[in-house]
C-alpha cells in the first residue's frame, strides 16, 4: 500500500466489496417464479464500493480504495475496469483463491429487484489503514455496527477524518444498542426511505428521519422520486428530484453519495451538497449501472457553478 516508502495522498478512503452487476434493463413487468421475461438491454457493468470508488474519481478527488479480489472472471473485469478509469490500486489486496462478487440487477418500470452472491473473505483491520493514509473522508457502502467499526469510528475522529456511512439494506433496527451506539459515533448516515422506516420501525417517513437525526449528527435520506432530505443541527432541507429518463436505478444511491461527499470536500453548504447528490442520483439512472456516473465538468456545468472549491473545506 506504499510506494518508496512513502504514504500516497488521499482524500477520500473507500471501504467495501466490488460487485460484478450484471443488469437486465428495460424489462416489461416483475419476474415471477416459473416464468422468463427478455430485457431490451443487457450490461455487465463494475458496482458495489466501485461505483463510489470510481465516482469520486471521476468528480477529480484522490481515491483509495481497500477491496479484495481473487483469481475469478469477476475480480478479473473490475480489475480492468478500474485500470481503464485510472483508480489507484494502493489499497487492493490479491488473493489467490476466487473471490466472487456477484449481483443480478432486473431493472423495470419504476423499480428492480436483485440477486447478489459472495465469497467469503477474512476482512482487512481498518484502524491502521485510516492511520496510515489520513484521509479526509471514509467512505463506508453499508451499516456496520461491531466492535472494529466502533474503534474504526473513535480513530476516524482522531484524525479528524469524516465517516460517511450508507445502509445498503442491512436488516437491523434500532433496538439493537450496538447499531445506535454506531450511528452515533459516525458523522453522516445516508439511508434510502425504506431503509429509514425499517431501522426506526414507524410507518412515517417524517417521523423516522426525526428519530434518525437525534442520533447521527448529520442525517441525509434519499426519496427517489420525492428528491432527498438532509437534518444538521436540527435544521432540515428538502431538495427536489431531478426529472430524468431512467434506464437503471443499479447505482443511483452511491452516486448519489459520491455528488453528496464531493459538495463536502468542495466546502459547500449542506443544501448545495445535497443538490450537488440528487443531480448525480439521477444522472446515473440514465445508463445501465454506475456507466453514467458524473464527472466534475458535467456537474458543475448542471450546477451552474465553477467546480473549485468555493468555501473552507468541510
Amino acid at each position: 500500500m506504499e510506494t518508496n516508502g512513502a504514504v500516497r495522498p488521499c482524500e477520500v478512503l473507500v471501504v467495501g466489496a466490488y460487485f460484478a452487476d450484471l443488469v437486465f434493463h428495460g424489462l416489461p413487468r416483475p419476474v415471477q417464479p416459473g416464468g422468463e421475461v427478455f430485457a431490451d438491454g443487457f450490461a455487465l457493468v463494475p458496482g458495489g464500493a466501485y461505483t463510489l470508488a470510481m465516482g469520486m474519481h471521476r468528480l477529480g478527488h484522490r481515491v483509495l480504495w481497500s477491496a479484495d479480489f481473487g483469481t475469478d472472471v469477476f475480480s478479473g473485469e473490475v480489475l480492468s475496469c478500474a485500470g481503464r478509469e485510472g483508480l489507484d490500486d494502493a489499497a487492493f489486496r490479491h488473493h489467490p483463491f476466487p473471490v466472487r462478487s456477484v449481483t443480478v440487477a432486473m431493472s423495470f418500470a419504476g423499480d428492480r429487484a436483485m440477486v447478489s452472491y459472495q465469497d467469503p473473505v477474512d476482512p482487512e483491520s481498518l484502524v491502521p489503514l485510516l492511520r496510515r493514509h489520513r484521509p479526509r473522508v471514509l467512505m463506508l457502502p453499508q451499516l456496520r455496527w461491531d466492535d472494529e467499526m466502533v474503534a474504526v469510528a473513535r480513530a476516524a475522529r482522531q484524525l479528524g477524518t469524516r465517516v460517511v456511512m450508507d445502509c445498503h439494506d442491512t436488516p437491523v433496527t434500532l433496538d439493537d444498542p450496538a447499531v445506535r451506539r454506531v450511528l452515533a459515533l459516525v458523522d453522516v448516515f445516508t439511508p434510502n426511505a425504506a431503509e429509514a422506516l425499517r431501522l426506526t420501525g414507524v410507518t412515517d417517513l417524517d417521523d423516522a428521519i426525526a428519530e434518525l437525526a437525534r442520533l447521527v449528527p448529520t442525517l441525509v435520506v434519499k426519496r427517489g422520486a420525492d428528491g432527498a432530505t438532509a437534518v444538521r443541527d436540527d435544521k432540515r432541507h428538502d431538495v427536489p428530484a431531478v426529472p430524468v429518463e431512467a434506464i437503471d436505478t443499479t447505482g443511483a444511491g452511491d452516486c448519489f453519495n459520491t455528488g453528496l461527499v464531493h459538495g463536502f470536500l468542495e466546502g459547500w453548504s449542506l443544501p448545495d451538497c445535497l443538490t450537488a447528490a440528487v443531480i448525480c442520483g439521477a444522472a446515473a439512472t440514465t445508463g445501465p449501472g454506475s456507466d453514467a456516473a458524473l464527472r466534475a465538468d458535467d456537474l458543475a456545468h448542471r450546477l451552474g457553478r465553477p467546480s473549485g472549491a468555493q468555501q473552507p473545506p468541510y
